[in-house]
């Protein structure tokens, strides 16, 4: 799967890129903390709820050290959805670089 970083993420959603965001937590952090334009996801169920085969995907999590983006990623891709980037740094990076973050622990 491809990754995406901070800088080029953030340059593509500000240009409005047709980009479909998805947080790969579960709901309750969703809530807390997501970049802004996001939908939480954590099964393939849900995918078929919100995604479509030919949207243009970045998924992320909390850090780099979470695998649920990548795991999830892996599942999107095997499941039909071939355009998936990774965004590795996830809510820390984004934080971390003074973007805003939407949700209930967000100030």
């Amino acid at each position: 799967m491809e990754t995406i970083e901070r800088e080029e993420l953030k340059a593509a959603l500000d240009s409005g890129a047709d980009i479909k965001l998805v947080m790969a937590m579960h709901e309750t952090h969703f809530e807390q903390a997501h970049i802004p334009g996001s939908v939480q996801l954590f099964s393939l169920e849900q995918a078929a709820a919100l995604l479509e085969p030919d949207d243009h995907i970045v998924i992320y999590c909390s850090d780099r050290s979470c695998p649920a983006s990548r795991v999830v990623g892996e599942k999107l891709i095997a499941a039909g959805y071939p355009d998936v980037r990774h965004y590795p740094g996830g809510l820390s990076e984004w934080l971390a670089a003074g973007y805003a973050l939407d949700g209930t622990d967000t100030g």
